[in-house]
C-alpha cells in the first residue's frame, strides 16, 4: 500500500460506517473493517470523518465578463477549491463567433492545465450559431472529446451570450439526438430589460435595484419555458443555479412526469436573501440570479431533502473590490458574480452537522451526483477502483470564514463572518496530500484534465 487511511468514519450515500482504506497509486484498492500491513504513508482518521472529494460542475474561472476578467485565475480558482474539500472543478469555456466546440475547450483547457490544482473538466456554453450547420455537427465530436454537456444562457442578449428560443429548440434536440445534457440559465431578457430601464428612469440606481430587475417571477418564465422545450424535444435539461419558488415546483412537477430535468442550486440561495442587497455592501452580492425571497429559500432547502434538487454547485465567478465598487451609484455597472468554490463542501457539511440535511445526503448532492451526471466516472464517491480524491473533516472544529483564510486571490467574500461547525482538515487528490489544517500543499499542475464518459445523467 502506498497510503492507508485508518480508524476513520467514511461518509457515504448510503450511511456511514467505520472502516480503512488502503491506496495504491491514485486508486483506492481496499476498503475494509481494518488493513493491516505496512504502507508508505499512514494517517490516522480516528475521530473523522472520510468523505469523498466534492465536484464542482459550475465555475467561472479567468473568464472575461463585464469588461474585466473573474479574479480567479485557474491556478487561484483551483488551489481554493481544494482547499475547501474540492477535487474536480467544472468550468464553462465559452463559444464565440465562429469557433467551434472543441477548439473552444482546447484553449481554455491550455489556460488550465499548467496551473491547476484540481481535476478539471469543462461544460461549453454555446452563443452563436454562426456556422450553424458546423456546429450542430460537431455535437458528436465533442462528447468523444469529453465535454456531454453544453450550456445556453438565455440571458445577456447586450453581451453576446444569449441564445433566442429558435437556438435553444436546435441545440435541445441535436443534444438529444447525441446523448448530451444542456444546461440553462433561466432568466427573461426582454422582461429584465424593460425593469431596468424603468428604474433607470426613475433615479432607482441602488443594488436592491438587481433583484427587482430580476424578482422570482422573471427566473421562474424562463424555467418554465426551457422545461417546456426539454418535454416537447425529448432532451435532458439541467438548470443552473435554480433560486426560486415556482422554478422548483415546475422542475418537481417535471420530474414527477418522468422527464429527465435535473436542477442545480448554490449556497450562496440557501445561505442568504434578497435583503442582502439592501446592506451598505450590497454591491458585493451582486450575481445573477440574484438572491431571492425567504420563501424561495426555504422551498430550495425543502428541495434539497426531498430529491427535486439533485446537486449544489457554487457559480463562483469572484471580483476585486474595485470593480464591484463600479457600481456603486449604478447597479448595471456591477460585475455579476460571487466566490464560492472553497466554501461549498464546509457549508453543506456544516448545514448537516446542524441537521438541517443528513450527512450522506450533502455527500450526495456535492459529490456522487455530480459525478454521476456528468460522467466523472472516477470521481464523486468511495469506492474500490474510484480515484483516490479524499477529504477528512473534523465535525467538531469551529470555523469562521474570511477573506484572510481563503486561498483564492479576490480581496473580498460574501462570506466573510460566516460561521461554520466542522471543517475539512485535509485533502488528498489521487492520494496525494494537498491541504492539510490550512495550507495548501500540492504543486500547480496536479491537476488533470478529465476526459468524460457519455454514460452521464444517473
Amino acid at each position: 500500500m502506498d497510503l492507508i487511511i485508518k480508524n476513520g468514519t467514511l461518509v457515504t450515500p448510503l450511511g456511514l460506517f467505520h472502516a480503512d482504506l488502503g491506496i495504491v497509486g491514485e486508486k483506492i484498492a481496499v476498503i475494509a473493517g481494518k488493513i493491516d500491513g505496512s504502507a508508505g504513508q499512514v494517517v490516522d482518521a480516528k475521530g473523522l470523518y472520510v468523505l469523498p472529494g466534492a465536484v464542482d460542475v459550475h465555475t467561472h474561472l479567468q473568464m472575461p465578463f463585464g469588461g474585466t476578467v473573474s479574479a480567479d485565475s485557474y491556478e487561484a480558482g483551483t488551489r481554493a477549491a481544494v482547499c475547501g474539500g474540492v477535487t474536480t472543478v467544472f468550468d464553462y469555456a465559452i463559444q464565440r463567433g465562429g469557433k467551434g466546440i472543441v477548439q473552444t475547450v482546447e484553449e481554455r483547457r491550455a489556460l488550465a492545465e499548467p496551473g491547476a490544482c484540481a481535476d478539471i473538466a469543462f461544460h461549453c456554453a454555446i452563443t452563436s450559431l454562426e456556422k450553424e450547420g458546423e456546429l450542430l455537427n460537431e455535437f458528436a465530436a465533442a462528447a468523444d472529446y469529453g465535454v456531454s454537456s453544453f450550456k445556453c444562457f438565455m440571458v445577456y442578449k447586450k453581451e453576446g451570450m444569449m441564445v433566442d428560443d429558435g437556438m435553444l429548440m436546435r441545440i435541445m434536440e441535436k443534444a438529444g439526438e447525441n446523448g448530451i445534457l444542456t444546461n440553462v440559465h433561466a432568466e427573461n431578457p426582454d422582461a429584465i430589460d424593460a425593469r431596468i430601464a424603468g428604474f433607470l428612469a426613475g433615479g432607482n440606481t441602488s443594488p436592491w435595484y438587481h433583484y427587482l430587475s430580476r424578482p422570482e417571477f422573471v427566473e421562474a418564465e424562463a424555467v418554465k419555458r426551457a422545461v417546456h422545450w426539454a418535454k416537447a424535444l425529448g432532451a435532458k435539461l439541467y438548470i443552473v443555479h435554480l433560486a426560486c419558488k415556482e422554478g422548483v415546483e415546475e422542475v418537481a412537477k417535471a420530474k414527477a412526469e418522468g422527464h429527465a430535468v435535473f436542477a442545480e442550486t448554490c449556497p450562496q440561495y440557501l445561505e442568504f436573501t434578497c435583503d442582502v442587497y439592501k446592506r451598505e455592501d450590497g454591491r458585493n452580492f451582486v450575481c445573477s440570479p440574484p438572491m431571492k425571497g425567504p420563501e424561495s429559500r426555504e422551498a430550495l432547502w425543502k428541495a434539497l431533502k426531498l430529491g427535486v434538487i439533485d446537486t449544489v454547485a457554487t457559480d463562483h465567478c469572484p471580483f476585486t473590490q474595485a470593480e464591484k465598487d463600479w457600481g456603486k451609484d449604478n447597479f448595471t455597472k456591477i460585475p455579476n458574480g460571487c466566490p464560492g468554490i472553497e466554501n461549498l463542501y464546509p457549508y453543506m457539511l456544516s448545514a448537516a452537522n446542524a441537521g438541517r440535511i443528513s450527512f450522506p445526503r450533502a455527500v450526495q448532492l456535492c459529490a456522487e451526483t455530480p459525478a454521476k451526471l456528468f460522467g466523472c466516472d472516477s470521481k464523486g464517491s468511495i469506492a474500490v477502483g474510484k480515484d483516490a480524491d479524499i477529504v477528512l473533516y473534523d465535525r467538531n472544529k469551529d470555523f469562521t470564514i474570511s477573506v484572510k483564510n481563503m486561498h483564492s486571490d479576490y480581496d473580498q467574500t460574501i462570506w466573510e463572518g460566516v460561521a461554520l461547525k466542522g471543517y475539512p482538515v485535509k485533502t488528498f487528490l489521487r492520494g496525494n496530500l494537498v491541504y492539510d489544517n490550512g495550507t495548501y500543499t500540492g504543486k500547480p499542475g496536479q491537476g488533470r484534465y478529465i476526459r468524460r464518459s457519455e454514460s452521464g445523467c444517473l
